[in-house]
């Protein structure tokens, strides 16, 4: 602006800093203008009210209050500047310019404000013109990978996007692998309840920005960038242009994995049906044309496969862990191994939950095959082979909870018995010597009348005979959960 030739400024001091920005003009005649001041304005001023002696104090609250520069008018209070002015600011690295009186205030006013139009249209070129390169990396068939990286060279630093639980999907530009680490240590602050809309972190040489894609609960991913210098507002319009565009390609691709779910799904409703030839055309129809397929999962497995029945704790998550054709399925999560590779992947499916594992079933016994293993999903275990279910014995079907609140209830009147006499233990020596009176007054120490008396008293308590075969199995049942819950037999 110094340079302006109708403005015929001259320049007497701070020659060497007149690159500040000046962010607007301030006119003021007070001795002490900061109190209305915010900082980067160029101060005019006539001194009309200022004499030499306060040179000094007035250039130090105007520097101390982040002025850009200070201009004064001559012809009306002074004929010239006055040299502890022009001293005072050149100390203070102030830029000084005399203005002489054919040039009006409002003449230097209309010029910053023209010159601050000038630059703020070219700061919005700029970032329309870097939208538009980021709106064409969009659509380039890298997707988010080529927005990243378009993103990392508008703002000369680097970029990265982590998913929804934080983890890094693609990075760009130099430092990027240091800046992601770093980012990935503050997503988790940003994932916590109440958090900010974005973290900023800086330190002597670099400037480090973190915001969600999507908003709160359904927050799609995570966008960080990071440069040698404080962003600036093209800077921050282009970063917000990215995530705006990488948010949508997220949201795109959750939809589009909600579909492949769908098809999948009812491919194998079809392949449960035995129709395994409409199964195949779906996923078929469903292909790379549709957007549909992401990868070689979706092929159905030829020949006798492994069924497996999961209960995951996060089924994307399963779904996305398996190399295998797998399906949503209710609750549950189904999946096709081949006999070959069944091991790797029921230990894939135990790292996110319960599995179920049928027998090998061919094209036309899948459905047998999912019914195997539901039920052996029902045992509670973590994992359980429909093989090895008789293995098991009958209660490793039953709930243990719901077997231990049977046995404590049906044997309760037992335990009450206010009588020296164990009945308890008396029932059970009865039931494992399979109802022969000697023997098991034998085990228990005991004459066979004295037993008799306890059994019948266990008759009246539990109003059951224990010679009746239903009775006998059901107070036999009673009487091993409790060895059942504590994960060892009763020793003999």
């Amino acid at each position: 602006m110094a340079a302006m030739p109708p403005l015929r400024l001259r320049v007497r001091a701070g020659a060497g800093v007149l690159d500040r920005p000046v962010r607007w003009v301030a006119v003021s005649e007070l001795e002490d203008p900061t109190p209305f001041l915010e900082g980067d304005e160029l101060v005019l001023t006539t001194g009309m009210r200022l004499g030499p002696g306060d040179a000094a104090a007035y250039v130090a609250r105007l520097v101390a209050r982040g002025v850009a520069g200070l201009g004064f008018g001559v012809g009306l209070g002074h004929e010239d500047v006055p040299p502890a002015f022009v001293e005072a600011a050149e100390r203070a690295a102030l830029p000084l310019v005399e203005v002489p009186r054919e040039t009006p205030f409002i003449a230097i006013g209309k010029a910053v404000s023209e010159l601050l139009a000038a630059e703020r249209y070219e700061e919005l070129s700029a970032a329309f013109t870097a939208q538009g390169r980021l709106t064409r990396a969009a659509l380039r068939e890298e997707g988010t990978a080529a927005v990243v990286e378009r993103l990392a060279l508008e703002i000369h630093g680097w970029a990265a996007l982590f998913d929804d639980t934080g983890t890094l999907l693609s990075a760009a530009g130099a430092g990027a692998d240091e800046g992601a680490a770093m980012a990935g240590h503050e997503i988790g602050r940003l994932r916590a309840p109440g958090a900010p809309a974005s973290l900023a972190v800086s330190g002597p040489s670099w400037h480090v920005v973190v915001q969600p894609l999507g908003d709160q609960p359904r927050v799609r991913g995570f966008l960080a960038v990071g440069a040698a210098r404080p962003f600036s507002p093209v800077g921050h319009t282009v970063v917000n242009t990215a995530g705006s565009l990488l948010t949508l390609a997220l949201e795109q691709g959750r939809a589009r994995l909600a579909v492949q779910r769908r098809v999948r799904t009812a491919a194998l409703r079809l392949l449960l049906a035995g129709d395994a030839a409409s199964a195949g055309e779906v996923l078929e129809a469903a292909g790379p044309q549709g957007a549909v397929r992401v990868s070689e999962a979706d092929e159905i497995p030829a020949g006798p496969v492994v069924v497996l029945a999961c209960e995951p704790r996060d089924a994307e998550a399963l779904l996305d862990a398996l190399p295998v054709f797998a399906a949503p399925w209710g609750p549950l999560v189904v999946a096709l191994a081949p006999e070959g590779d069944a091991e790797r992947v029921i230990g894939l499916a135990a790292a996110h939950g319960r599995v179920g594992v049928g027998g090998p079933a061919g094209p036309r016994e899948l459905a047998t095959g999912l019914d195997q293993g539901r039920r052996a999903l029902a045992s509670a275990a973590p994992v359980m082979r429909f093989a090895d279910l008789a293995g098991q014995g009958l209660l490793s079907l039953v709930d243990p909870g719901l077997l231990e609140g049977f046995a404590s209830s049906l044997l309760a009147p037992l335990r009450e018995y206010g009588s020296r006499a164990d009945l308890v233990e008396s029932l059970r020596a009865y039931l494992e010597c399979n109802g022969h009176w000697d023997a098991a007054a034998q085990r228990l120490g005991v004459h066979r009348h004295t037993l008799r008396y306890r059994m019948r008293r266990v008759g009246e308590l539990l109003g059951r005979d224990p010679d009746d075969p239903a009775a006998r199995a059901e107070l036999w049942i009673a009487l091993s959960a409790p060895e059942r819950a504590s994960g060892s037999p009763r020793g003999r």
